[in-house]
């Protein structure tokens, strides 16, 4: 399957020898700059079309060496997924990490996620592909790395709801319709092309999400409604 949706940047020729074969560098930073790269291949040719002698050859080593580290062709994709989330959720986390106020800490986070997907829409091809190639997959990498990565967010909601600026709503529904929506609107922008800003995205989430789209006077009618029908429905029991 060949990308016509993501489109590198020039390219990057060959890593440098002192990158990748010094001895002085541990194998975790050899296995991240294959990967580096790998996320690149592959994102730009699809895993059908890629092929590891080109890489080896973008990062000056031996096809060998990548089967030392990976195994397998499946495997090292597999290997760049996870990569891209690992990446994704490091960024997050430096970003949101100095913002104190709990409310302004997820406002930061939203507006990182879309900004970096906009920045690496790379990893949003390899996130595709993944989940079109290794249907078989118990899980995607996406939602293994979001599902641990939770906690704190949960924190936060829960922090909220306490201190009474949230709804007492529970705290799984609230973070399965935020992820829900992210991940949604992430895919479709990519996918059908927008162009529109990634701040200018995350915005108008947070307006919806956090204000709503009902005016206080229909929230009021809505409300009155429902007791109502539960005040007829008592009294025809």
């Amino acid at each position: 399957m060949v990308n016509t949706l993501y489109r590198p940047g020039p390219a990057s020729g060959p890593v440098p020898d002192s990158k990748v074969r010094d001895g002085s560098r541990s194998n975790p930073d050899r296995k991240e700059a294959i990967l580096d790269e790998a996320i690149r291949l592959f994102a730009d040719r699809g895993y059908a079309e890629a092929d590891l002698q080109v890489l080896a050859d973008r990062l000056d080593i031996g096809k060998g060496t990548l089967y030392r580290h990976f195994g397998s062709k499946e495997k090292l994709f597999l290997a760049a997924a996870d990569r891209v989330m690992r990446r994704i959720h490091e960024h997050i986390t430096a970003v949101t990490a100095p913002v104190a106020d709990p409310l302004e800490r997820i406002e930061t986070g939203i507006h990182a996620y879309f900004r970096y997907f906009a920045d690496h829409p790379e990893s949003v091809e390899m996130l595709i592909q993944e989940r079109a190639l290794f249907r078989d997959r118990k899980r995607p990498t996406y939602f293994v790395h979001r599902e641990a990565n939770l906690d704190r967010w949960r924190s936060l909601y829960r922090e909220m709801i306490e201190a009474g600026r949230v709804r007492d709503i529970p705290v799984e529904q609230i973070l399965d319709t935020m992820g829900d929506l992210l991940y949604g609107a992430m895919f479709v922008g990519y996918l059908v092309g927008r162009r529109e800003e990634p701040a200018a995205v995350a915005t108008r989430i947070i307006n919806i999400v956090f204000g709503g789209i009902l005016t206080d006077g229909e929230k009021a009618a809505r409300q009155g409604a429902g007791k109502a029908r539960r005040a007829s429905g008592r009294k025809k029991a």
